[in-house]
């Protein structure tokens, strides 16, 4: 294997910077501008406000950046898996060694950026609950005033009026002019939404114009004309003369017709219509107003013939009054006396049941019992007497002082006074007291003797 050692003198050493600086030179020279075709993947945006992502096809990617006043312009938000194209130039950022694209433009592949922005704003305002039918508000039958929102020039202010006079003539009408394309025009027509509210004069608005391309109907498509058609008090229909494709407008407002000229057959009823459906509702009361006075009138009259004099109507009720009053006095009085007989016969069986009545028996009966307890208290005491003497007897005789007064007598020392049973308790000389039935005596022990056996 042949090695190639080149001399020191054809050697040309370059730094890492140079060699890089070199690189993005020849970039940026070869590819100053260039389309670009991919998918988008890794989509960010830092607080720079920048786009950075990457580009991929089935084989590569590349990185890509966007910066912030290109991206600003963008009628669409992009997003990963979406395939776009874009315009713009190579570049290599030096401090990583990596190339990218900077892109100053970028579109959906297949699909225009209107149609993108479009579909992606209706999500939106869909997922908000704008379209939703509980917010739409119903269509006056016969305004007392149309607002119509349009431009002056073209024919369509003129279409409306047309239509409008031929189906009810002098109806009152409003015009807020305001342009319908190009670069002011969503501005003049919030505005002129904004007054149709100030003002509160006119019952219902149409929002009109003519036809056009998707970029001529872009005024109606935007968000700030969404949501202040959303915040209108008065109902607004949309009448963009595009028959098959709807704009945002028309998925907002209360009402879509598809034409200025069908908005101005809805909003106003023919009014020849209007005076024959009168005339025959007049002459429909009157034949029913008719109808009814002359039912009315044979009532009276059958009525009339069933009515009772009112003079004779008193006379009745005043013989009535006289029944009543008599028959009421007849049954007072039959209380009365019923009541009367019930209180006579309940004093009688007072005075019956009275104690007055009953006290000389009571008396007589209270005598009989005192005499009988008192000779029964007789008895009881002289029983108790009889016992008495019975009892006393009994203790008399069983008592020391009888058993003394039979000739006994009992001996005591002294000064002890204790009895003395047996000689042998004392000692010549003892003193002793000597009771009997009568009195008591004092004696000296002079002798002793013991009769033991």
């Amino acid at each position: 294997m042949m090695k190639i050692q080149p001399s020191t003198t054809q050697r040309q050493i370059l730094t890492v910077s140079e060699l890089t600086s070199q690189i993005k030179s020849q970039l940026e020279t070869k590819f100053p501008f260039v389309w670009i075709t991919g998918e988008i993947s890794n989509f960010r945006v830092p607080v720079s406000g920048h786009f950075y992502f990457s580009l991929k096809d089935s084989r590569s990617q590349i990185n890509t950046v966007m910066f912030r006043g290109q991206n600003s312009q963008l009628k669409f938000e992009p997003e990963d898996g979406m395939q776009i194209n874009g315009i713009g130039r190579i570049s290599l950022y030096e401090p990583r060694g990596t190339y990218q694209i900077i892109l100053e433009y970028m579109e959906p592949s297949g699909v225009g950026a209107l149609q993108v922005a479009f579909e992606q704003l209706k999500q939106k305002l869909s997922s908000e609950g704008l379209f939703n039918d509980e917010h739409k508000r119903s269509i006056p039958f016969l305004p007392h005033n149309i607002g119509i929102i349009t431009s002056l020039t073209g024919s369509v202010i003129h279409d409306i009026i047309r239509v409008l006079n031929r189906r009810f003539p002098n109806i009152p009408l409003e015009i807020f002019p305001a342009k319908v394309q190009g670069q002011d025009a969503e501005k003049e027509l919030i505005a002129a939404i904004r007054l149709l509210n100030q003002r509160g004069d006119a019952d219902v608005a149409i929002l009109a114009r003519g036809g056009g391309s998707l970029e001529d109907l872009q005024p109606f498509n935007t968000e700030g004309l969404a949501r202040e058609i959303f915040a209108s008090k008065i109902p607004i229909i949309s009448a963009v003369g595009h028959e098959t494709d709807y704009t945002l407008a028309d998925f907002v407002a209360d009402l879509r017709v598809p034409t200025p000229s069908a908005g101005a057959e809805i909003v106003a009823p023919l009014k020849i219509d209007l005076e024959r459906q009168c005339l025959d509702l007049k002459k429909k009361l009157v034949i029913a107003f008719s109808n009814y006075l002359r039912f009315q009138k044979t009532y009276l009259r059958e009525f009339s013939k069933r009515l009772v004099d009112p003079r004779r109507r008193i006379q009745d009720m005043r013989l009535r009054t006289d029944d009543l009053s008599s028959r009421l006095i007849r049954a007072c009085r039959q209380d009365i006396r019923q009541r009367r007989e019930r209180l006579l016969w309940r004093l009688e069986k007072l005075q019956t049941l009275s104690p007055a009545a009953r006290l000389p028996n009571l008396k007589s009966k209270h005598d009989q019992l005192h005499h009988n307890l008192l000779s029964s208290f007789d008895i009881y005491i002289k029983d108790r007497k009889n016992n008495l003497r019975t009892n006393q007897s009994k203790i008399t005789a069983l008592s020391p002082m009888g058993i003394l007064e039979r000739g006994y007598s009992i001996t005591r020392s002294l000064p002890d006074a204790q009895l003395v049973r047996d000689a042998e308790s004392v000692t010549i000389g003892d003193r002793l007291q000597i009771l009997l039935g009568t009195g008591s005596l004092e004696a000296a022990v002079t002798g002793q003797r013991s009769d033991k056996h």
